[in-house]
């Protein structure tokens, strides 16, 4: 058996002891996040499993989740956005706003996606990732327990290949989002990703009109000081329109 596997095993027994209750799994249900469901559940029993719907999520990922909570008799907690504020930054900068600028794209991912898990994560002490080394360049250098993030987080499957999460798949018989039958190598957002192509990076399908540096949504990594002050500028003009209406 791939020795990998049963490392990560026996990571996922050490995390389950330090954080006890506390630990959870965030997962868009990709093939590294139903893998990472799959050894956690198998190795600790139950587990909180969270995935975040910004309402902008593919069918085939929606449908991932009805597949994963019937395959584990679970409940997976879907974390949505606060509806207020996701409305005011349609109307004041359209539905699309992400293909405008790198700070507007900044400012919906964090409306959709990093603020609602924020809220989410308050009472959890560690959570599990999906986060490989090889999916792209700004990822090479994730630690396994990232203790600097607050709560830690576990990328558990940091050292796998795409190769071992194939083989783990295969072995398992896990189940996988149909766009990846599609050329999908990484699955956000549906307006916000592409198939890849030959040559590509994993990631190259996420944000791809975008430069490199730029394609990370803010849950793993933030963007440049200059992005964030800009997009706090634009969350201030969104704050204030919601508290004109109330």
């Amino acid at each position: 058996m791939n020795p990998l596997f049963e490392k990560t095993t026996s990571l996922v027994r050490e995390a389950g002891s330090e954080f006890g209750a506390s630990l959870a799994i965030v997962t868009s249900l990709q093939r590294e996040g139903v893998v990472m469901v799959d050894v956690a559940l198998k190795t600790l029993g139950a587990l909180r499993v969270m995935t975040i719907d910004t309402g902008r999520v593919p069918a085939g990922t929606l449908e991932m989740i009805d597949t994963i909570e019937a395959r584990y008799g679970i409940q997976v907690e879907r974390i949505r956005p606060d509806a207020s504020l996701a409305d005011a930054m349609v109307e004041l900068y359209g539905r699309d706003l992400f293909y405008d600028s790198v700070p507007k794209r900044s400012l919906c991912c964090n409306v959709r996606k990093v603020w609602p898990l924020a809220r989410a994560l308050k009472d959890v002490g560690g959570y599990f990732t999906g986060l490989r080394r090889g999916q792209s360049e700004t990822r090479k250098d994730v630690p396994v327990f990232d203790r600097a993030a607050t709560p830690v987080k576990i990328n558990a499957l940091a050292e796998w290949s795409a190769a071992d999460v194939a083989e783990y798949s295969a072995l398992h018989g896990l189940p996988e989002n149909r766009l990846y039958a599609e050329g999908y190598t990484s699955i956000g957002c549906d307006p916000c990703t592409r198939a890849t192509k030959p040559g590509e990076d994993e990631r190259a399908g996420r944000w791809w009109w975008e430069t490199d540096e730029a394609r990370e949504c803010g849950l793993h990594f933030s963007p440049s000081g200059k992005v964030e002050r800009t997009a706090d500028v634009l969350l201030r003009e969104i704050l204030e329109k919601v508290s004109s209406k109330r």
